[in-house]
């Protein structure tokens, strides 16, 4: 069948539109490359307490790591984008902490307190949250695809998480520590020591950046820190040793004696005749616990990888 002139011009004329289009559409920060992403991360998974730390007094934040103890942290998300500019994020992270106080550098400083009061515990970190992120450069690129493209973000958001505290007893089993009220939680003796839950909520801020590979593929770098609402990640948070006799009054016969021997592990030496909780020091109610995780991430766009090539195809007239 013969193409008619006006057909041919039509086409030409759709052609050129759809072109044009696609054209300007290349400086916008709409998504054509696929509205979804699903990325796998693993990294680092740091804990800030009251349990050991670094020499000298407790400091704040990353300066009082300590780094032989920290464990990686799995995680997967899934993000949505409206658009380019913006993300919501949904993930879980399995994670662990960890804190020693006999693995404090023994320097000869304020740390020695630490060593001396001997505690430590291990935990599980699961948590499932919900985040916004936030990619400012994308309102300065000037070409569509995302191949090669560095991408900052800033992310934040809340999110639900699960922990259990243990400490090793002498038979060398991991015991859970909440059920043991080592600090006379719910106790009427101490009113002030309440029981804590093991289901928590947190607060996430955060930064990192993304480098596209690919369309469809990136990899990148994210520091996530959490704030928490307890002071009992590590079961470690009241100033003072609460009377052991209370153990035998609130806990079964089994429990009292575990907690016995758990509440104090210190090896300070003091005179017979004054307790030793007049001159030791437990924990430091002042802040709660905190922590974050470094996390390498990699990531892959899914949707509609096609839908530019289809919009460059011209029509055809018979």
């Amino acid at each position: 069948m013969r193409t008619t002139v006006l057909n041919v011009r039509l086409s030409v004329l759709v052609c050129l539109l759809t072109l044009f289009s696609y054209r300007s559409d290349s400086q916008s920060i709409s998504s054509p490359n696929g509205k979804f992403e699903l990325g796998l991360g693993i990294g680092p998974m740091f804990f800030l307490g009251d349990l050991g730390g670094t020499k000298g007094v407790g400091k704040d934040f990353i300066l009082d790591l300590n780094l032989p103890l920290t464990k990686l942290c799995k995680g997967i998300y899934l993000e949505y984008y409206p658009a380019e500019w913006i993300g919501i994020r949904i993930a879980g992270n399995l994670g662990y902490v960890e804190g020693d106080d006999a693995q404090a550098p023994a320097k000869g400083g304020a740390e020695e307190d630490r060593k001396y009061r001997n505690l430590s515990f291990k935990s599980n970190i699961n948590e499932v949250y919900g985040a916004l992120e936030i990619y400012p450069t994308v309102f300065f690129e000037r070409y569509d695809g995302l191949k090669g493209k560095l991408r900052p973000y800033v992310l934040g958001g809340a999110g639900m998480y699960h922990f259990n505290p243990k400490a090793k007893d002498v038979d060398d089993k991991w015991v859970a520590l909440a059920p043991l009220r080592l600090e006379g939680q719910g106790f009427p003796e101490y009113p002030d020591s309440k029981p804590y839950k093991l289901f928590q909520k947190n607060l996430l801020l955060g930064i990192g950046f993304k480098y596209y590979l690919k369309e469809n593929m990136y990899v990148g770098l994210e520091v996530l820190h959490r704030q928490l609402f307890t002071d009992y990640v590590d079961d470690v948070s009241n100033n003072y040793y609460i009377d052991p006799i209370y153990f035998d009054k609130y806990l079964s016969a089994a429990d009292a004696v575990i907690a016995r021997r758990l509440y104090y592990r210190g090896t300070y030496t003091f005179p017979a005749s004054r307790p030793y909780q007049e001159f030791a020091e437990r924990g430091d109610p002042k802040e709660n616990d905190a922590y974050f995780s470094s996390i390498l991430r990699f990531g892959w766009r899914i949707g509609n990888l096609d839908a530019r090539n289809k919009q460059l195809k011209c029509p055809v007239f018979y």
